[in-house]
């Protein structure tokens, strides 16, 4: 088993109005690394924000299609977690 390496993991907090709102009901979003497992996703939470962790899902999103001009491209998709935390704790992602 490879060690997990918590920067490595969370590359950033994911933040929309929808994940504000999860925030309330002690639900955060993040953009993980794409290879990552859940289990590796609560011990990188739990390490960085000192919190206990209580649920985790995972989304693989899509990438798009995107045109400049006649030309086209395509932005790469990326993966997702939503991350349940015990009720009375808070992480503080700076919004």
């Amino acid at each position: 088993m490879r060690p997990v390496y918590a920067g490595r993991v969370i590359e950033h907090p994911y933040i929309t109005e929808k994940t504000s709102r999860c925030a309330a009901q002690n639900t955060y979003v993040f953009k993980v690394a794409r290879a990552t497992t859940k289990n590796e996703i609560v011990k990188a939470i739990q390490r960085m924000f000192k919190v206990t962790v209580t649920k985790v899902n995972v989304m693989n999103m899509p990438g798009k299609k995107v045109r400049l001009g006649r030309h086209e491209g395509r932005v790469p998709g990326f993966k997702k977690a939503m991350v349940t935390i015990k009720e009375g704790e808070t992480i503080d992602i700076g919004v």
